[in-house]
């Protein structure tokens, strides 16, 4: 069974937020305590249309995805600890 980051202390630097704006190069977020970040991108996230596509059905949706606080980018596994942890 896989383990989610509520349930470990890695949570206190990962905080959710929703995606409220996307337009190359910018993807915007609003963090669940009201603050909105730009989104720090990779060279491959920003050169990728997949990535892109991903990021408006994510909009669409409106789905809260997990982003760190520290560096303001998404977390690759989603709410999933990784293996690596």
């Amino acid at each position: 069974m896989k383990q989610l980051l509520d349930d470990t202390k890695m949570i206190k630097n990962i905080t959710a937020a929703q995606l409220v704006k996307v337009f190359f190069p910018f993807v915007i977020v609003k963090t669940e305590d009201h603050q909105y970040w730009k989104l720090n991108l990779s060279e491959k996230e920003s050169q990728d249309p997949l990535f892109w596509e991903s990021m408006k059905k994510i909009l669409q949706e409106k789905i809260w995805v997990p982003v760190g606080r520290k560096y303001h980018q998404m977390l690759d596994n989603g709410w999933e600890l990784s293996q690596e942890s």
